[in-house]
């Protein structure tokens, strides 16, 4: 199949001026940044805002997953949408639906209008936003060098907009109140919408091209019922069961529809193409579990801190420095480490960390009350995600050519962004269940995470090793 033709005025970035390149992803960086922050920062407001508006710690987490599994549902459908409105079209229009729920967010006077602003109006625009981010960036930066800088950049500003959500959110609620977050990030919006406006898209938009609405149902459907039924777990089982077969259900149903348009001749939502590539299998896998460790870790850790151990919004946000000084610490290596070492040794190195960080959280936490106890595990956590970010985007995104690029950009970001539902499901939901307890719920929450990082090694030790992706 013939490749889409990329201008040649942006191929290949980098080699124009480094001043012309840090234009080009700053944007999109930080995009990324601002989506990863909103993902995390609510997690020390627990407290604040279950005493604002009148909820629990189970309410507050239940508005958090529903932004991340909003986020996970449309991504997909909102990737194929690119290809009819455009990329930068995609970009602004996401951006614009963010900041109005931002705002939102920031004068809700109960749980309803909140989950309305910050879940379901900021979960809508993050989909559309974020599939663009890294199609133009795969379409800009088109040798390996140059997109594993890019991909360094715009993955690690979204691993520090993770790790330094609690760090920000705690000092901005401290200081003022957390509808001042909501504040903080309409205003970043802002500036990123004035950032962007002189960007150029390097393809054409199609407004002719079809899409599968039918199978975007399916799909997100599926993943919704699969992430909510996580969410019965320990308060209504039964539901949990129904939820859990509805949605694996709509799920087989969508993959049979699929194929079924393909094998008629007509476009399907996801080419089928994508599920038969081993190594972009492998990789999706690495990069659901790197986002559901971290936002797993971010949402155990600051429940613990402030519910068991009464510590304040700030005081719990600046634990979390360690993990933050950890991703940048990774994201600013990213070029010189792909230069240096395969795509999988990142991959699998990061894995590695990451677990020697979650052992320290267990076992240091267990042996002493002091706040330091926090600090060795959470650091090795941030440079472990941050190390084997970029490298696994890259091998996905890298893993097809241009024509796939808006499915597979869709396809990712989804997986991941499912992995940060999981994780805030699945841990949250084990430390919510009994978290009057103390130590044992946590301790059982970080386990769970732990589990799933081992599968994620497991995965990346699979990966095709010596050889980096090819550039597309």
């Amino acid at each position: 199949m013939t490749d889409v033709p990329v201008a040649p005025s942006h191929a290949p970035v980098l080699q124009r001026s480094a001043a012309g390149a840090r234009r080009l992803i700053l944007p999109l960086a930080l995009a990324q940044f601002i989506c990863s922050f909103a993902g995390s920062n609510m997690n020390v407001m627990i407290t604040d805002i279950s005493e604002d508006l009148d909820t629990t710690v189970k309410g507050v987490q239940t508005v958090i997953t529903l932004f991340l599994v909003i986020m996970a549902v449309l991504m997909i459908p909102c990737s194929k949408l690119t290809e009819r409105w455009g990329r930068k079209r995609c970009f602004t229009w996401g951006l614009m639906l963010y900041g109005a729920g931002a705002l939102i967010s920031a004068v809700s006077p109960n749980l309803g209008v909140l989950i309305l602003g910050n879940s379901v109006l900021e979960g809508i625009g993050t989909a559309l936003l974020i599939p663009p981010v890294y199609i133009l960036a795969t379409l800009w930066f088109t040798d390996l060098t140059s997109r594993a800088w890019a991909f360094g950049v715009i993955s690690g500003l979204g691993g520090i907009g993770a790790a330094a959500g609690p760090l920000l959110g705690g000092l901005i609620t401290t200081a003022i109140s957390w509808r001042a977050a909501f504040i903080f990030q309409a205003l970043v919006v802002a500036v990123i919408v004035l950032l962007s406006r002189r960007l150029e898209d390097p393809l054409k938009a199609d407004p002719t091209r079809p899409f599968d609405l039918i199978g975007a149902i399916l799909s997100a459907v599926g993943m919704f019922c699969i992430v909510f039924g996580i969410l019965q777990a320990g308060t209504n089982n039964t539901l949990l069961v129904i939820f859990l077969v509805v949605g694996a259900a709509f799920l087989l149903a969508f993959f049979l529809f699929i194929r079924s348009r393909e094998r008629a001749g007509k476009e399907a939502l996801l080419s089928t193409r994508l599920f038969k590539n081993r190594t972009c299998n492998l990789a999706l896998v690495t990069q659901n579990i790197q986002w559901l460790v971290l936002l797993g870790t971010s949402f155990v850790v600051s429940v613990f801190l402030q519910e068991v151990r009464g510590y304040s919004a700030i005081k719990t946000g600046v634990v979390f420095t360690a993990a933050t000084v950890g991703i940048l610490v990774s994201s600013l290596s990213a070029k010189r480490l792909a230069n240096r070492f395969s795509q999988k040794t990142l991959i699998v190195a990061g894995f590695v960390v990451t677990l020697v960080g979650l052992v320290l959280l267990l076992g240091l936490v267990r042996a002493s009350d002091s706040i330091w106890a926090f600090v060795p595990g959470l650091l090795l956590i941030g440079l472990g995600v941050g190390a084997m970010l970029p490298p696994s985007v890259n091998v996905v995104q890298s893993s097809f050519p241009e024509e796939l690029q808006g499915e597979i950009s869709g396809l990712s970001r989804s997986v991941s962004n499912l992995g940060s539902s999981f994780g805030t499901a699945i841990a949250g939901t084990i430390l919510v269940s009994a978290v009057a307890s103390g130590f044992g719920p946590y301790a059982w929450a970080l386990t769970s995470l732990a589990v799933f990082g081992l599968i994620g090694l497991v995965a990346a030790l699979r990966l095709p090793g010596g050889t980096p992706p090819r550039s597309a």
